[in-house]
């Protein structure tokens, strides 16, 4: 072999060390991308502004969204509280959840529904983040943290939703009213006298229980009389209203 030719095969680099190189390289860029996805702060994506994300604040009886407006982004809840109503086609309206921080609203765009199947409106001031579909799709797909946050408030929604419904079928109005209480006070087992930091008139307690307000009024004094709740100025709730709802 030419002299020449030994020193161009001496500096030409064996295929074997390309392939080397290369395959050093892809796991580097595998890391990366799996170091990003590990990375990835979603307390962080919910809370600040960012491409397709906005932060809005809301007063008291401010409408986020109305039913069957138009399905494009969806919401997640600061600070505050955001109460769930529909209303028929008789016009009749209904509360049908009050949910607080950490709570995703208008999650049905991600099924594919064109319009919001409920309007939400601020039950207090409410700081409220807006995520567009598109911007939290991705977000889904890319980050499991992400995932996973989504599908455990799912998760949570979905019992509470089958535990209102049960209320509904099977417990009198009565009962109805002293586990709204209870939850808004998340009263524990533990003797206690707890209070409703969230303001909630009667009228949207009648929604929420499904009866009049002259009804929830009627509970309310007998609530007081037997020492169950107090109320003077804040609703307080004691743990012993449980016994209400566990009694045949």
């Amino acid at each position: 072999m030419p002299a020449s030719d030994k020193s161009k095969a001496a500096t030409r680099p064996k295929k074997s060390g390309i392939k080397k190189v290369g395959n050093a390289m892809a796991r580097r860029r595998t890391a990366r991308k799996s170091s990003s996805k590990q990375d990835f702060d979603t307390e962080a994506f919910l809370t600040t502004v960012g491409a397709g994300r906005t932060i809005s604040t809301y007063k008291a009886k401010t409408y986020i969204f109305r039913q069957g407006t138009e399905c494009d982004a969806v919401f997640y809840i600061q600070k505050g509280q955001v109460e769930l109503s529909v209303v028929s086609k008789q016009g009749k309206e209904r509360v049908v959840g009050v949910l607080g921080p950490g709570a995703f609203l208008g999650e049905s765009c991600l099924a594919g529904h064109p319009r919001y199947l409920a309007s939400a409106r601020a039950s207090t001031e409410a700081m409220v983040a807006r995520v567009e579909t598109a911007t939290l799709s991705r977000a889904l797909n890319d980050h499991p943290a992400m995932s996973q946050r989504f599908m455990a408030f799912l998760l949570l929604r979905n019992s509470q939703v089958e535990a209102d419904l049960v209320d509904q079928l099977f417990n009198s109005s009565e009962k109805r009213l002293a586990r709204l209480l209870v939850m808004l006070a998340q009263v524990g087992q533990e003797a206690e006298l707890r209070t409703v930091t969230t303001p909630i008139s009667q009228e949207v307690m009648a929604a929420r229980v499904g009866t009049t307000r002259s009804r929830i009024n009627y509970f309310m004094n007998k609530f007081r009389k037997l020492g169950l709740i107090e109320y003077n100025g804040e609703l307080k709730v004691h743990s012993s209203l449980l016994n209400v709802i566990i009694r045949d």
